[in-house]
Order: structure tokens, then sequence, then C-alpha cells
């Protein structure tokens, strides 16, 4: 009985992408990161822009965004982009706005560059972030 060579190609593409999956679990490439700690934070903040170090952290419920200040006053948003995190130090630019719903509060921030987004932020104390954001589009004075 002859196999009819498409099968056979199928076949082998099949076991060919197992086998490269099963490569890439094994190597934990891929995945979803999670900020769950203060410490992932600081690391991510690092990563983004050297001699960053917070000294404030908040840290969104899901583990996918968090926000953080440094001791000069400047606040990175630091969001999941893909199996990475990316981030932005905030400018006067930047936008919060707090959305309320059944007691619950969240806040949306607008770092003001397009390409990199609106990000939410399930955390607590939102309104302390707002309001630092929103200072910053008033300068400081010197």
């Amino acid at each position: 009985m002859a196999i009819p060579p498409l099968l056979l190609q199928t076949a082998g593409s099949l076991v060919a992408i197992l086998a490269l999956a099963g490569l890439a679990w094994w190597l934990r490439l891929g995945g979803m990161p999670l900020l769950r700690s203060a410490d992932n934070v600081r690391q991510a903040a690092a990563e983004i822009e050297d001699c960053f170090l917070p000294i404030s952290i908040a840290l969104d419920h899901q583990g996918a965004s968090a926000l953080a200040a440094d001791a000069q006053g400047r606040i990175m948003l630091i969001k999941r982009h893909g199996n990475r995190f990316a981030g932005r130090v905030l400018t006067g630019a930047a936008k919060a706005h707090l959305w309320q719903d059944l007691g619950q509060s969240a806040l949306e921030v607008d770092c003001g560059e397009a390409r990199f987004g609106r990000v939410f932020l399930d955390l607590a104390e939102p309104e302390t972030w707002a309001e630092a954001i929103n200072r910053l589009q008033h300068g400081h004075d010197a």
C-alpha cells in the first residue's frame, strides 16, 4: 500500500511543529510575564531607563502594568508589550483620568505618545497617582 506524498508531507510538518513547540516550552520561551512585586517593577524600570530608581510603586492588580516614581519626582508608566515590558517617563503631555463605577476606581493614563497608547490600571489609591500625573502638566517652578 502506497502512502500519498501529501499525507507524508503533512505528517512530517505536524511532527516538526510539535517538536518546535516542545522545545519552546522546555526553554520557557514566550508566555506572558507579569509584574508581581516591587522588585519586578524595579527590574523593568531599570531595563527601560538606566538610573531610574523607583521609590514609590503602584502595581496593577492584574500584573500587566505599573506606575513608578523616583526621588526626582519623575513618574514612569510601564506596560506589558508582547512578552516584555515597555515604559515611558511621563512628561507634561501626560494625562490621567479616573474612572469610577460602583465604588471601584481605575486609572487611565495617556502618556501623550499615540504609538504607546493609553494604559488602564486597576490599582490601590488611583486618585493619588492621577493627581501626581496631572500635576506634571503644570511644570515645575525654578
